[in-house]
């Protein structure tokens, strides 16, 4: 038997239209994977243009706040941030977006941090948010017409009690230690309480003798302590102790502190500008007094013991601000300054012997409000503060949110309810 070998009856099909769809779909994968890195790149820039532009609002809106307690100031202080910062080199996109009116912005307002309750009041804090920023696909066209859109949004307010203070002026309280009783933050004081920042001659020092309640801060000499009452100091106390700077330095003290208050004298004349005024320039009257037989405060022959009891105090003070009865316009139209009344004030233990210059162990920083302009009587000139609970300062925040008041700086916070925080 014979067996023939039969030759194929078909012969393969040419394949070259299959090599021109695999590059089609290979082309399009490429052109899908340059999209994403292109478009992802754009769309990621512009989420952190958005982002920093959102906390510079968040915080320049809480700083308003912390200072005038006005909700519709603080909103203007978002809008205007928020327009400089999409004026800015680069910013076209988000500048176009916002004058356009397609960025979504709402600014809300909480007492309390966590939770966030928008609409409780007195406010503390602020939550920026803008959403919507919507920016066109570029090749990622290819695979989807759908553009690209990002959110930011920030929470900004009043730090923890800072841990390290930078702004504080060359004046000491005496407070209660540890071992006699005291705790933070306030040792021994209690806020309205009417307190004398420095003694004068003829009068028992809560120091030692030869103190005044001065402390010698980047140098010393009566001319520092000019300098840094008006507000010159800018150095940061960590904790420790700081050194006390003996002498009366009446003239010194007197026209320094007052820079304070729009008076200018002797070598603080045409200073102003270093040394604003402050906004608010009102005073009690009449003037406080000190007696120095008993150590009380007095006002017209009335022991003080609260600031309640004054016709001009630091509430008064905080509803001028939020109803604008400036005495000197706020920069920059004028050349006023918000709450340079406001002082920081290191409160140490001046347990033990204090004779001359010495080193006090500092428990604190407390904040006082300056009541009244310093009048130089001879070698004599008091300076009178009341204890409020809290104040702006420079420096290094606690690590956590509390409700603990002290000195304090405005800082951002997570938002924990919106991922664009």
């Amino acid at each position: 038997m014979s067996h023939r070998v039969h030759p194929l009856s078909t012969r393969p099909a040419r394949q070259g239209g299959a090599i021109i769809v695999l590059i089609a779909i290979a082309m399009l994968a490429i052109l899908a994977m340059g999209g994403l890195a292109l478009d992802g790149s754009h769309m990621f820039l512009n989420k952190a243009r958005l982002q920093n532009s959102v906390d510079a609002a968040a915080l320049a809106a809480a700083k308003v706040l912390d200072q005038t307690g006005d909700e519709a100031r603080a909103r203007t202080a978002v809008t205007s941030l928020l327009g400089l910062n999409a004026q800015a080199a680069g910013n076209q996109e988000l500048n176009g977006v916002l004058s356009g009116g397609g960025l979504n912005v709402t600014v809300e307002f909480s007492r309390t941090l966590q939770p966030f309750s928008p609409g409780t009041s007195p406010a503390e804090y602020v939550r920026v948010r803008a959403l919507n920023f919507t920016m066109p696909a570029w090749l990622m066209r290819v695979v989807s017409n759908a553009n690209k859109a990002v959110g930011a949004t920030a929470v900004a307010g009043p730090s923890p009690t800072i841990l390290e203070a930078c702004n504080i002026v060359p004046l000491v309280v005496c407070g209660t230690p540890p071992a006699q009783g005291g705790s933070a933050p306030y040792w021994g004081f209690q806020p309205d309480q009417v307190h004398v920042l420095k003694s004068a001659s003829g009068q028992q020092s809560p120091i030692g003798p030869g103190n005044f309640q001065l402390l010698r801060l980047g140098g010393s000499g009566s001319a520092v302590v000019r300098e840094n009452l008006a507000g010159g100091y800018n150095g940061c106390f960590t904790g420790g102790t700081l050194p006390t700077e003996p002498g009366n330095s009446v003239g010194p003290v007197t026209q320094g502190i007052n820079t304070r208050l729009n008076i200018y004298s002797g070598p603080m004349n045409g200073t102003q500008d270093t040394y604003p005024p402050d906004v608010v320039t009102r005073q009690t009257v009449p003037a406080l007094q000190y007696d120095d037989t008993t150590g009380a405060v007095t006002q017209g022959g009335q022991v003080i013991t609260s600031s309640s009891q004054l016709n001009f105090n630091h509430r008064n003070y905080q509803s001028r601000v939020q109803n604008s009865q400036f005495d000197v316009q706020p920069r920059p139209n004028g050349r006023g300054a918000f709450e340079r009344r406001i002082m920081p004030v290191p409160i140490a233990d001046c347990t033990g012997s204090n004779n001359g210059q010495s080193d006090l162990p500092i428990l604190g920083v407390g904040c006082y409000f300056l009541l009244q302009e310093a009048v130089q009587q001879g070698t004599r000139s008091n300076l009178f503060g009341e204890f409020v609970a809290d104040c702006p300062a420079g420096g290094a925040p606690g690590p956590n949110p509390t409700a603990i008041p002290g000195p304090h700086i405005i800082q951002l916070y997570r938002d924990f309810t919106s991922g664009d925080s």
